[in-house]
């Protein structure tokens, strides 16, 4: 049995504070991509690849390199076709964090535990088809079955929620699941075609007439205001890097209406209106009290022939390395000036900045709220054993682990919930071999309670998710 009780867990007390600490708490998943509307119909999958395979870039990308052709992978091939390429990819991805994932999505819910290859791959399609179909495996109840409370997905501020006001409306279904406000297409003004198209969305969106930079704003704060009513608390951008220029009240009104009429914008004034609208966004979720999360250095789309066939999101994204922490600095010291920073979460794509954020991070620490900027958790890339472990290191080494909020899923697969299982146990695991060479106390309670803090109650107490956690 490759996936066992102790997997991953080196030392007695490492297991220890794993089952005892770690393995009972709840999930509050911060960060994802899932579907509100397929948590809020219920969804069912008729089978392993439409709920594991379909979307999922990073087993696409591990398809494309062992050799399989694209038809298997996002073409027209069946469903079991596409899914037993993926069971003859499998041995081949040894000791990338994708077999540990497969192996670990196969256990939880599905309770099973042979490697998945060619000669297991029928035995296992038939096992786990069987178990989709039967009662706790459609969306609201795997989730039950990964015991998670509370969950935040990414949202366009043109979204008109109405799946999450079904969910906040199911009396039976006791997860939480909240909107989150991601503005990047406000910003995406070096696009031309689509920038118009999204104003007139977010004008019908907002049912304010958008004729000006400043109806813009107002129309984006009109659905601030509503994502905050339907119990978002969370921002969150994905950028490049932080946009800094120094601009111009009238220079970004000017920019706005060539912009809106569909006009090209100069490389220096795109980042004039981006530098003014990560700005306005960091002052309302300051004034709502909202974290905001920065997911940085992403290079996107690397591959146009790829994203010309198939579209972005297709697993043609790469690390970027892009100057990270001058614009992000003088960007998070323009609010800490006006005594106007928002909390705060940094999460770095390139390892190369993974100290660098997490001693940034301290800089702008203010006693007013534990943790109030946090190097976030290893995301993308990094999200494996080695990035985990480092993002560990670097949080304990230049700030302090006792205050990080602790995993998140950061994926559109209702089967990504043992990513919260994988860091818990990689936690205990250094913390207890730690315990065990007397680098730290030998003192059960003392450690089990800093567990207990990362893996439930410092994100409990850090996003306030309802009035009552305010």
């Amino acid at each position: 049995m490759f996936i066992h009780e102790d997997f991953l867990l080196e030392t007695n007390r490492a297991r220890s504070l794993f089952h005892s600490f770690a393995e009972p708490l709840p999930i509050i998943d911060y960060h994802c991509h899932l579907s509100p509307r397929d948590i809020a119909e219920d969804r069912r999958f008729d089978n392993l690849t439409g709920i594991w395979l379909a979307g999922d870039h990073y087993k696409w990308r591990a398809m494309r390199a062992a050799g399989v052709d694209e038809s298997f992978i996002t073409g027209a091939a069946s469903d079991w076709e596409k899914f037993a390429k993926w069971a003859e990819t499998v041995p081949k991805t040894l000791r990338n964090p994708l077999y540990h994932w497969t192996h670990l999505e196969l256990n939880r819910p599905f309770g099973i535990d042979r490697p998945l290859g060619p000669e297991t791959a029928a035995g296992i399609w038939e096992e786990a088809n069987a178990s989709l179909a039967g009662p706790g495996f459609s969306t609201r109840g795997i989730l039950r079955q990964m015991n998670v409370e509370a969950l935040c997905t990414t949202d366009d501020p043109a979204d008109d929620l109405r799946y999450h006001r079904m969910l906040a409306e199911a009396e039976d279904f006791p997860v939480r699941v909240y909107p989150a406000f991601r503005p990047d297409k406000a910003m995406a003004v070096e696009d031309p075609e689509a920038f118009p198209q999204y104003v007139t969305l977010l004008s019908l969106a907002a049912d304010v007439e958008v004729k000006s930079f400043t109806d813009f704003l107002a129309a984006l704060r009109n659905r601030h205001d509503y994502f905050h009513a339907m119990g978002c608390r969370l921002s969150d951008h994905g950028l490049e890097t932080v946009p800094i220029e120094d601009y111009t009240d009238s220079e970004i009104q000017r920019a706005f209406a060539k912009a809106v009429a569909g006009k090209p914008l100069a490389p220096h004034v795109i980042l004039q209106f981006k530098s003014a609208m990560l700005y306005e966004f960091a002052l309302m979720d300051w004034e709502k009290g909202w974290v905001q999360q920065l997911h940085l250095a992403a290079l996107r789309n690397v591959n146009t022939r790829m994203k010309r066939t198939l579209g972005p999101d297709s697993g043609f994204d790469a690390i970027g390395d892009f100057e990270i922490a001058r614009p992000l600095a003088r960007f998070l010291d323009r609010l800490d000036a006006d005594n106007k920073l928002a909390r705060t979460i940094l999460y770095n794509l390139n390892p190369r900045d993974t100290e660098v954020l997490a001693a940034l991070a301290g800089c702008f620490q203010d006693g007013a709220v534990p943790g109030k900027i946090q190097y976030g958790p290893a995301w993308w890339f990094l999200d494996q054993a080695d990035g985990m472990t480092k993002q560990i290191e670097a949080v304990s080494t230049m700030g302090l682990l006792s205050q990080f909020v602790g995993m998140t899923t950061d994926s559109r697969s209702f089967l990504s919930y043992p990513r919260h299982e994988y860091f818990r146990r990689l936690l205990c695991n250094i913390l207890g071999g730690e315990m065990k060479r007397g680098r730290l106390p030998d003192d059960e309670d003392l450690v089990g309670g800093l567990v207990r803090d990362i893996c439930y109650f410092n994100a409990r107490r850090y996003f306030r998710l309802t009035e009552t956690e305010a």
